[in-house]
C-alpha cells in the first residue's frame, strides 16, 4: 500500500511539473511500474507469516483473505490502466476529455482539443482509488474502513465525469454517484456510531467480543449499527435497492473506468463485507441474517430480469453486474469458510471477465462513438470475427457456461450454500440458477445480433485497431477466464488457504 501511494503522490508531482507532450507516457509508466512493484513485494515479502499480523495500532489486519484480494486488485488495476492508457491513434487517452472543467460544447472544450490537452491526471486517481480499495479488506476497525471507502470512492466519483465523449451524460453520472455514494457513506458512518455505543470500541475484535458477552444494556444499538453498516457496504457492490447509481453510472462513465469500477470496487467491497460479518457481528447474524438473505434474492431477480430490456450494452452489463452481485452474496451467506473461499474466487474470476469485456467496448465504434446500442452490434462478427469471438466468449462466461470461469465460479459460490446454508441456502441457489438462465438468455440474444443478424444501412460499425496496451488486457483478462474455466484448482486451493481471517 506504501507503494501505491508513493506512486500516486508521485504523478501528483509529474502532473505540476512534467511537460505538457510528455504527461502521458509518465503517468502510465510511474503507474504501472507501481502497481507491479507492489505485487512484487505482496508476493515476496508480505505473504510470509511472520509479516502477517495488525500494525498501526491493530486499525490494519494483513492476513490470509485481505492479501488475496490485495494481490486480485493489484492484477486487475494493472489491466484497469493499460485499457485507460489507450489513445486509438490520439495524443491523449482516448475515453478521456482533454478538460475535465470545460463546459461540454462550449468553446473552451474546443479550445483544448486544439492545443492537444490530456486529462493524464486520471492515472494518479486511479492509484489513490487503488489506494482505498487494497486499505478496505484490510481495515481492522470501523474509522479505517470509513477512510478506505472515502479514499477509493472520491477519486471514482472524478473519473465517472471526465469521458471525451457524451459529455453530458458523463457529468450527470459523476453527480449521481458523488450524491447517492454521500448518502450511504452517512449511513455507514452513523452505523459505525451505533456500534461504537454499543460495544465502547470500533475494532472489529472487540464488536464480536461484546456481541459474546451481551450485558443487555445497550443491545438495542446492535441490530440498527449493523444494517446501517451494511447499507453502506452493499451500496457499493450495487446491490438491490441499494443499485439506482449503477446503470446510469456505468453508462456515463468513461468506458475503461467502467471495467475498473465494476471489477475492482467489487473486490474491495465484498472483501469488506466479509471481514465486517465474519469477524465483527457473525455472532449476531441471527437477527440480522433474513434481511440480508432478501438483500441477495432481490439483487439476483432484479439484475438478471431488467437486464432483458436494456437496449445498451454498457447499462445490460450494468444490470449483469447487479445479478452477479447477488450470486457473491449467495456465498457470503453461507457462513463457513468454504463460504470465504467461494466469494474471493468468484472475485477474481469476474473481475478479468469485466475488464476485458468492457475494453472490448470501448473498441467497437461507429461514426468515431462508441456503438453503445445494441443494434449496432449487429453483424459484427462477419466484419471483425476475431473482436465479436473474444467478446462473445466473455459473455458466455458471465452466463456461467461450462469451461468458462463463470461456471467455476457459480459452482464455488453455490456449493457453500447449499451445504452450510440450511433451507435458505438452497433457495438462494435456486434462485441463482434461475437468473443465471434469465442472463445467459440476454447474453446469448447479443451473440445472435453479433453473428446471425444483418447489420443495418448506413455507417458501418468498426472495431478500432487496439494498441498493445489493451490487447494485452483483453489477451490475458480472456485468457485468465479460459484457464479459471478449464484449471480452477490452483487458484481455488490459493483462495482456500487464504480464506481464514486472523482475529486479534
Amino acid at each position: 500500500m506504501l507503494i501505491v501511494v508513493g506512486a500516486a503522490m508521485i504523478g501528483v508531482l509529474v502532473e505540476a511539473f512534467a511537460p505538457r507532450r510528455l504527461r502521458h507516457t509518465i503517468q502510465v509508466s510511474i503507474a504501472l511500474v507501481g502497481l507491479l512493484a507492489a505485487f512484487l513485494v505482496l508476493v515476496l515479502v508480505s505473504t510470509r507469516s511472520a509479516n502477517q499480523g495488525g500494525t498501526l495500532r491493530e486499525a490494519v489486519i494483513i492476513d490470509g483473505p485481505a492479501l488475496f484480494l490485495q494481490g486480485a486488485l493489484l492484477l486487475m488495476s494493472i489491466l484497469g490502466v493499460l485499457t485507460m492508457a489507450e489513445k486509438f491513434g490520439g495524443q491523449g487517452a482516448d475515453a478521456f476529455t482533454p478538460m475535465g472543467a470545460a463546459i461540454p460544447g462550449s468553446p473552451h472544450e474546443a479550445a483544448a482539443l486544439r492545443a492537444g490537452l490530456a486529462t493524464s491526471e486520471v492515472f494518479p486517481l486511479t492509484m489513490f482509488a487503488v489506494l482505498g480499495m487494497m486499505l478496505f479488506p484490510a481495515a481492522g476497525d470501523l474509522l479505517t474502513m470509513f477512510v478506505a471507502l472515502e479514499v477509493l470512492s472520491l477519486p471514482l466519483y472524478l473519473l465517472s465525469g471526465l469521458a471525451r465523449r457524451r459529455r453530458l451524460l458523463s457529468q450527470e453520472a459523476s453527480l449521481k454517484y458523488f450524491l447517492l455514494g454521500a448518502f450511504s457513506s452517512a449511513f455507514f458512518l452513523f452505523g459505525a456510531a451505533l456500534l461504537y455505543g454499543y460495544a465502547g470500541s470500533i475494532y472489529l475484535s472487540d464488536i464480536a467480543k461484546a456481541i459474546n458477552t451481551a450485558s443487555g444494556t445497550m443491545e438495542g444499538l446492535l441490530l440498527p449499527g449493523v444494517l446501517f453498516v451494511l447499507i453502506g457496504l452493499l451500496f457499493k457492490v450495487g446491490a438491490v435497492p441499494f443499485h439506482s447509481w449503477t446503470p446510469d453510472v456505468y453508462q456515463g462513465a468513461p468506458t475503461p473506468v467502467t471495467g475498473f469500477m465494476a471489477a475492482c470496487t467489487k473486490v474491495a467491497a465484498f472483501g469488506a463485507i466479509l471481514r465486517f460479518v465474519y469477524v465483527g457481528v457473525q455472532a449476531s447474524r441471527w437477527d440480522w441474517r433474513a434481511g440480508v438473505i432478501a438483500v441477495a434474492a432481490l439483487t439476483m431477480v432484479v439484475g438478471s430480469v431488467l437486464s432483458v430490456t436494456q437496449t445498451d450494452v454498457k447499462r445490460l452489463l450494468a444490470y449483469s453486474s447487479i445479478a452477479h452481485a447477488g450470486f457473491i452474496l449467495v456465498a457470503v451467506l453461507a457462513f463457513d469458510v468454504t463460504g470465504v473461499t467461494g466469494t474471493m474466487f468468484y472475485l477474481v474470476a469476474y473481475g478479468f471477465m469485466t475488464i476485458a469485456a468492457f475494453a472490448v467496448v470501448a473498441m467497437v465504434r461507429q461514426g468515431g462513438s462508441e456503438a453503445s446500442h445494441l443494434s449496432q452490434w449487429a453483424g459484427l462478427g462477419r466484419n471483425h470475427p476475431v473482436v465479436a469471438g473474444v467478446f462473445a466468449f466473455l459473455l458466455l462466461a458471465f452466463a456461467g457456461i461450462p469451461l468458462t470461469s463463470g461456471f467455476a465460479a457459480k459452482y464455488a459460490a453455490f456449493a457453500p450454500a447449499v451445504s452450510f446454508g440450511g433451507r435458505s441456502g438452497v433457495a438462494l441457489v435456486i434462485i441463482g440458477v434461475l437468473s443465471s438462465m434469465v442472463t445467459a438468455f440476454v447474453y446469448v440474444r447479443l451473440i445472435v445480433l453479433m453473428y446471425f443478424t444483418e447489420p443495418p444501412a448506413g455507417e458501418p460499425v468498426v472495431a478500432q485497431v487496439a494498441s498493445p496496451l489493451s490487447t494485452v488486457a483483453i489477451t490475458v483478462g480472456t485468457l485468465v477466464t479460459l484457464v479459471l474455466g478449464v484449471m480452477p484448482s490452483q487458484v481455488l486451493d490459493l483462495a482456500q488457504r487464504s480464506s481464514v481471517f486472523l482475529l486479534r
